[in-house]
């Protein structure tokens, strides 16, 4: 059977995306667990095998850096996963309707897995754009015949509005409500929102929905790293926004490959028509495997169990290690607080007094940077910040000893 029969007959197996699941595993024997890895894997750094320096990462769940770590559990699903095939579009549908029951979403509503929270946009904006028309879906980024505006605000223009052009749509810049009005035309595809830069814009979010709302016009809700608190996973589908893109590899600590989109039942599902596995569409590159849709599934359902203060608890005292440990160099001090929208977890700042260092905090961040393993922590002005989100047991003693030794070499 060639490529395309062999595809058509999954897709008659598959039936509707949203519609009764009916997954198959193949039968027979299972792929044999490995003996003991020789060549490449055979220690336990394989990074350091290719002369790769690793990283004990103080900062934030950065994609520059690999994200977050994968919850084991999650990693034990993934192995699971790998040793069987499945109907792609069947796993999607029925680990939406799994996440959707977790998350106990509103009416109408419904998820699926993506790679990523960059690619829930395009996925997103795709299925806004052409709908579930196959003709639209092959078309797209040429746009002739679809709508094609989409309206942001100034102070919400960000590197991730690429994902939006990637679909062809032109961004329209407001400030104001009288802009918005004005630039709501018969060419406006959706208004998009930064959760993050809610307080930098002039128009604040429950406005922002319901200006689109009133114009019959949908709303994208771009809240990549804003969990936690959990409760925004689905605060925002219980407020109306119709799609909504969360990041998988940050704090719920999935497969970085991963992210949700969340929204209207049918938006979610032209998405799905508009990204992998189907071929002939924007959606193609972004390729989530089996293991990581059923990955991100488990570590939803960790995070979702797990008590957050006891999590912010843990981290908060890994931070006092450091701050206890650089209290006793004059001209540093500290302040703590937690980020109101994106990355909500315990920080530490500590103040470096530009008169008693002969180095920036940017220096003493560079300096970090260049040990092995390398220590990546924020510089910026006269602070120095750091988080614990992705600190192993034991890592903030390093970190407290390497900054304490830094900060005391540039005393003056």
């Amino acid at each position: 059977m060639n490529r395309r029969g062999f595809l058509g007959g999954l897709a008659t197996l598959a039936g509707s995306v949203f519609g009764g699941q009916r997954s198959f595993a193949v039968a027979g024997a299972s792929p044999s667990k490995p003996g003991k890895i020789t060549g490449f894997g055979e220690s336990e750094n394989v990074y350091a095998e290719l002369g790769l320096t690793t990283i004990i990462n103080a900062h934030l769940t950065e994609t520059v850096i690999g994200g977050s770590l994968i919850r084991p559990e999650a990693l034990a699903v993934m192995e699971k996963a790998a040793k069987h095939f499945v109907v792609m579009m069947d796993l999607e549908a029925a680990v939406g309707k799994r996440i959707s029951e977790m998350l106990k979403l509103p009416q109408g509503y419904g998820v699926v897995v993506t790679s990523g929270a960059a690619a829930a946009i395009v996925n997103g904006y795709a299925a806004i754009l052409t709908g579930n028309d196959p003709t639209f879906i092959k078309q797209i980024p040429d746009l002739t015949g679809m709508k094609s505006e989409v309206i942001i605000q100034r102070a919400h223009r960000s590197e991730w509005d690429h994902q939006i052009r990637t679909t062809g749509a032109k961004i329209i810049e407001v400030e104001t409500v009288e802009d918005v009005h004005r630039a709501i035309n018969e060419r406006t595809a959706a208004m998009h929102f930064q959760n993050f830069s809610d307080p930098d814009g002039q128009i604040r979010r429950a406005d922002w929905l319901k200006l689109a709302h009133d114009a019959n016009v949908p709303t994208f809700l771009d809240a990549a790293a804003d969990v936690p608190p959990k409760s925004r996973l689905w605060e925002y589908a219980n407020m109306g926004f119709d799609l909504i893109a969360f990041s998988g590899g940050k704090a719920i600590r999935g497969p970085q490959t991963t992210g949700l989109l969340i929204g209207r039942q049918e938006m979610v599902h032209n998405a799905l028509l508009n990204m992998s596995p189907n071929e002939d569409t924007i959606g193609r590159p972004n390729k989530v495997g089996k293991e990581e849709i059923l990955g991100l599934l488990k570590a939803l359902e960790v995070y979702l169990a797990e008590d957050q203060d006891v999590v912010d608890k843990e981290q908060s005292t890994q931070l006092e290690t450091i701050a206890n440990k650089l209290s006793k160099i004059p001209g540093v001090t500290f302040t703590r607080n937690v980020s109101p929208i994106k990355n909500h977890f315990p920080s530490l700042q500590v103040h470096m007094d530009p008169a008693r260092f002969s180095a920036t905090p940017r220096d003493i961040a560079a300096q970090l940077a260049a040990m092995k393993p390398s220590i990546i922590v924020g510089g910026e002005a006269s602070t120095i910040e750091m988080t614990a989100i992705d600190l192993q047991p034991g890592e903030e003693k390093i970190v407290a000893d390497a900054l304490a030794s830094a900060l005391t070499a540039h005393s003056v």
